[in-house]
């Protein structure tokens, strides 16, 4: 029967048009979030015999531990078992690949706080005043904790990497104008609203049935069954929702599901783990924090020649997700523009601090900041307007290859988004008034910026690709929906229920979203890469046209036509003139033996990345943004507020604007604080300072301006994506990069003509610093 258009057009003989997609309609869960009656996993009821558990960690942040006393906290009250390293029947391994992060540490310290025992109690309370109560013998060793420190010591997590694209060298050389420099890009605490919890109750047969707060169910499934000592088959992980993921639950909530399983192994009672905020803070890993040295070759106009620039990324004490996070780093330092000669170096550095790991835009923002400030300091060399200079180095006909050898074949999009939203934003009459502003005002100083955003849409690992769904039809004509995606408040679940609501022409309420369940659809990869909606929806799609497709030859039979000119739609199956209800069509196919169950599967045509001969094509497809911001800076205190935000972002043909605009907003927001307010301290013990909301501030309220307009652009997407629309979780965290670049202009009006030295987060002090550093160039 013929097919359904990629972009949902009506077609002669399409069995069901589209209805319910590319609908504005609420988060499924929106009514229970703002009623505060949306079930997590602290929320389940907890079976009679519950334990609770706490972790006792270690006291310093390099070193050996001794030995330890645990008398104490065994006789605390309430405690039923205190377990250690010599306890686990499995492998002490929780790491997502390399082996290289014990579950508990046995001897060796690798960070403040790491995890060295489990308290299991009756209370939560219990479990955590008797973990306090071990006595350490220690011998400590001076820890390294900064890029700066890891450069000293020259520790890395993995090998080096770079690519390297012409005689960057020569080019150099070359040029008529060169710049060097060195940008601090800080980390950044998720602060997802749910903190890391796991919740393990063991069955029969050395089962275990996980309630995880991951990305990543099939992960978690794996590491345990690997700590357990047992089979995957063995462990059921599920996540109904996550209060907020943002990377921190891709590979690291795998470590304390493990912990709960196997406590729930040794004691065969239900086991609860729910880490404090202050412990989450200090045992999670943070976006990465880098230091990236450059040198660029430039032309009279601001034409980029050569770019020679190495990425020193704080990884933690091991691997995690190093390899792709930092990989990700050096895919986006070209972000939007052509640059003939490169070289682009990488190295993931060790440090006795938690592990970084996987964060909204997984390497991209840092890389694309750095190309960002670079264009910013050609533009001051040079007294050019920034947008100019930008609009003149982005990738055209005759220059489209990638520093990596992609070719851009969207390119075209870049160019007129730009341009629209450079009109919509006002953005030269508001130059004018900046500069005049700026001309009478000796202390307060407007700047602004319009900044773009290209960005590639894949997992940069091959096997990451692909996605699996199963959609059950009942006698009544009610649809069960599950699949490897994850729901973690970005909207992934409505989406997917909408595509296979209008497969099926029902209703959107006619669609049950289920939970992600290992037993329902395994071997699924983490929901991640913005590409959730990209796999779960083309995988549920598929399941759902399966059933249809049976379907459709039952109701033609009993209505009279042939197959390919039966229609679903409005909750009716119509043949010519003839119809029936859904409900009436599922009962007959039920009475006729036609199954009305399928599973779907989908993989990611024509990408693939050879990371050791560095060639193919990493992404489907970019997707593409810009950002206008202003910013008002007083220079006696480095106190900031954000004037206003234009937004104009490339969402293809949106499978739900509602949900794809909260997302933008979100995104925005999030790379704000990234770059303006969240700052992670460490002090020399590799101790966590900012460890709470006390000491780490995320942006409120207060902090958005009263204008924050946001645009989507219309046109479809270039790749046969699920109904021409693109993903949109990650790309519009680096919108905020408008922002910097717009304190960084703000900045450059105290003394013009010379670049700006902006560290991020451009926090009250950086900018104060910037100041000082502006007035004393010659």
């Amino acid at each position: 029967m013929s097919e359904t258009s990629l972009d949902g057009t009506p077609q002669e003989g399409t069995p069901a048009l589209l209805e319910v997609v590319h609908q504005p309609l609420p988060h499924d869960s929106a009514l229970r979030h703002v009623q505060g009656n949306a079930p997590y996993i602290d929320d389940i009821l907890e079976p009679e015999g519950t334990l609770h558990l706490a972790i006792g960690m270690a006291p310093i942040a390099a070193g050996e531990i001794l030995s330890i006393d645990l008398s104490a906290v065994q006789a605390a009250p309430g405690i039923v078992a205190v377990l250690t390293a010599e306890d686990i029947r499995g492998k002490n391994d929780v790491s997502p690949a390399l082996g290289d992060e014990p579950m508990l540490a046995a001897r060796e310290i690798s960070f403040h706080g790491q995890p060295v025992f489990l308290v299991a109690a009756t209370s939560r309370k219990a479990a955590r005043l008797a973990s306090r109560l071990a006595r350490y013998e220690t011998r400590a060793e001076s820890p390294v904790v900064s890029v700066a420190d890891a450069r000293q010591s020259g520790g890395t997590v993995l090998p080096d990497y770079a690519w390297q694209r012409g005689d960057a060298d020569a080019a150099l050389a070359e040029a008529p104008h060169r710049l060097e420099g060195e940008l601090e890009i800080g980390g950044q605490e998720h602060f997802y609203l749910e903190g890391q919890i796991a919740f393990a109750i063991p069955g029969e047969d050395g089962d275990m049935f996980v309630h995880s707060s991951t990305q990543h169910p099939s992960e978690v499934q794996h590491i345990v069954a690997r700590v357990m000592g047992t089979a995957d088959h063995a462990v059921t992980v599920e996540c109904r929702r996550m209060g907020g993921g943002f990377g921190g639950k891709e590979s690291q909530a795998s470590h304390w599901a493990a912990l709960a399983a196997f406590a729930a192994q040794l004691t065969g009672r239900p086991c609860k783990l729910r880490l404090d905020r202050d412990d989450d803070f200090a045992l999670t890993g943070k976006r990465h924090d880098f230091l990236s040295a450059y040198a660029v070759g430039f032309d009279e106009t601001g034409l980029i020649r050569a770019l020679d620039i190495r990425h020193d990324a704080r990884c933690g004490y091991s691997a995690d997700l190093s390899l792709g996070v930092v990989d990700r780093t050096m895919f986006h330092t070209d972000n939007a523009y052509f640059i003939p000669a490169s070289r682009i170096a990488s190295r993931r550095l060790k440090t006795n601090t938690v592990s970084n790991t996987a964060f909204r835009g997984f390497g991209g923002p840092q890389g694309m900041l750095a190309i960002e400030a670079i264009m910013d300091a050609i533009a001051r060399r040079l007294g050019r307007d920034p947008l100019d200079l930008r609009k003149d180095n982005l990738y055209r006909p005759g220059h489209l290859v990638t520093p990596y050898g992609m070719e851009v074949f969207d390119h075209a999009t870049m160019l007129p988004l730009i341009e629209t939203l450079e009109t919509t934003s006002r953005y030269r009459e508001r130059r004018r008034e900046v500069a005049a502003f700026n001309a009478q005002s000796p202390i307060l100083k407007r700047g602004l910026a319009l900044t773009p955003v290209k960005f590639g849409i894949s997992f940069t690992l091959k096997h990451l690709n692909q996605a699996g769904a199963l959609v059950h039809v009942y006698s009544d004509g009610s649809v069960m929906l599950n699949h490897g995606g994850t729901e973690m408040g970005q909207g992934l679940f409505v989406k997917v229920a909408q595509v296979v609501a209008d497969e099926f022409g029902l209703p959107l309420d006619r669609v049950k979203i289920t939970a992600t369940n290992t037993a329902k659809v395994p071997n699924t990869g983490p929901t991640a890469a913005s590409s959730g909606s990209d796999l779960n929806a083309m995988a549920a799609r598929i399941a759902a046209r399966t059933i249809r497709d049976r379907m459709a030859g039952e109701a033609a039979r009993r209505l009279g036509d042939r197959p390919e000119r039966v229609r679903f739609r409005h909750g009716r199956v119509f043949a010519g003139e003839a119809s029936m209800s859904f409900a009436e069509l599922a009962k007959a196919c039920v009475l006729e033996r036609i199954s009305l169950s399928s599973t779907g599967y989908y993989r990611t045509p024509g990408i693939t990345w050879d990371r050791a001969s560095k060639t193919g094509r990493p992404f489907f497809y970019f997707a593409y943004g810009a950002a206008c911001s202003e910013v008002l800076v007083d220079t006696t205190t480095g106190e900031m507020r954000l004037e206003a935000v234009d937004i104009l972002h490339d969402c293809g043909r949106s499978l739900n604007p509602a949900i794809d605009i909260g997302q933008i907003e979100g995104g925005f927001v999030q790379g704000l604080g990234w770059l303006t307010t969240e700052e992670l301290v460490f002090d020399r013990e590799g101790r966590l300072r900012t460890h709470a909301p006390s000491t780490y501030k995320i942006p409120v309220a207060s902090d958005i301006p009263a204008r924050f307009r946001v645009d989507l652009w219309q046109e479809e997407n270039r790749e046969e994506s699920i109904y021409r629309s693109k993903a949109v979780g990650e790309p519009p965290v680096m919108l905020a990069i408008s922002a910097f670049s717009a304190i960084a202009d703000a900045i450059h009006a105290v003394k013009p003509g010379h670049p700006t030295q902006l560290r991020a987060p451009a926090t009250p002090e950086a900018i104060l610093d910037a100041i000082d550093h502006q007035w004393s160039q010659r």
